[in-house]
């Protein structure tokens, strides 16, 4: 295969910034939640943080795992859109020069998509989405020849919440089970499940082979309390669940087995991509030879290295001996 997982998501750059609870408090956002925000709204946030103090990447929560993936030694690809302007062009250097396949063309019109994520001194990331033209994602732009090289296709839950991209997203889940691709699905957010409940279960009752979640996105889906059980139902319809617990670690269901997968003890200063990461460690473990147990293992560790920094980027790429010590 010429990849290990071919990604589809909202193309976002992600601006950090470490800010007081007051400045949260004073623009009006809930901390914590992701809050979708027009064009005006953006450009007031940023004039409310110091510039010298953000830190930006290709982001977007399908990019992050996929740039993960890569960092980790494995190959991959992404599908999302931008504009042809300077964010777009940042986006697309970002993630062809760490080794990201992506041919997109970008959009003549518009602005490219920006998410800016203010980190409080409790580690909390609140996120301030500006979809632009990631929203213009459309089927044309799944690259068939392309995805059917892949172990995986990893699709993004974010892209449940608009007609086109939603469309999108369906037809590379379509193509991946034409050609016996394997379709891992990331729920993204609770907020998406009030949204789109039935067409998730028709997903995981449906093509998808590996459902990610966190407890809370678990929760809502079964209408059950308690961590196992939910994965338990999800795991009667989805081949394999992957459900993370925070800093109790994770379960992963497969093949009627639970795995459980301790967590790693670290200072925690930003959240922000932990899921994203943990997800690029699964799949870059299961994809390239290593059982599931281990691959929690990669998950859980990488995920502890994000939150113990600001941003959801590795600082850089990992020796395969690297890979190996955090497999055990």
């Amino acid at each position: 295969m010429k990849y290990d997982v071919y990604g589809v998501g909202n193309a976002l750059v992600d601006i950090q910034a470490t800010v007081k609870d007051e400045t949260l408090e004073s623009l009006g956002f809930a901390k914590g939640a992701m809050t979708l925000v027009d064009d005006a709204m953006q450009a007031k946030v940023l004039s409310e943080i110091d510039s010298g103090a953000t830190n930006r990447c290709a982001g977007g929560s399908a990019a992050n795992t996929i740039m993960g993936v890569v960092d980790l030694g494995g190959n991959a690809a992404y599908v999302g859109k931008v504009a042809e302007d300077p964010i777009g062009k940042f986006f697309l250097s970002d993630m062809r020069d760490r080794g990201v396949a992506i041919d997109v063309p970008p959009s003549p019109e518009g602005d490219s998509g920006t998410s800016v994520i203010l980190i409080t001194e409790d580690a909390q990331r609140t996120m301030l989405t500006n979809l632009g033209v990631s929203i213009a994602l459309d089927i044309g732009d799944i690259d068939e020849d392309e995805l059917k090289q892949s172990q995986y296709v990893y699709v993004e839950g974010y892209l449940f919440s608009g007609e086109q991209t939603r469309a999108a997203a369906i037809h590379a889940i379509e193509l991946a089970k034409k050609n016996n691709v394997k379709v891992a699905l990331t729920v993204s957010d609770a907020f998406l499940i009030d949204m789109v409940k039935d067409e998730f279960w028709e997903l995981i009752k449906g093509p998808v082979d590996l459902l990610f979640c966190n407890e809370q996105e678990a929760r809502s889906l079964t209408g059950e309390d308690d961590a196992i059980e939910c994965a338990q139902v999800i795991h009667r319809h989805a081949a394999s669940v992957a459900l993370t617990l925070g800093e109790n670690g994770s379960l992963l269901m497969h093949d009627g087995q639970v795995v459980p997968v301790e967590g790693v003890g670290v200072n925690a200063i930003d959240t922000t991509g932990a899921g994203d990461m943990y997800a690029a460690g699964l799949l870059y473990g299961i994809t390239n030879g290593l059982s599931w147990k281990q691959a929690g293992h990669l998950a859980s560790n990488v995920a502890g290295k994000i939150v113990s920094q600001l941003g959801a980027r590795l600082p850089r790429s990992f020796t395969s001996d690297e890979v190996t010590s955090m497999t055990e």
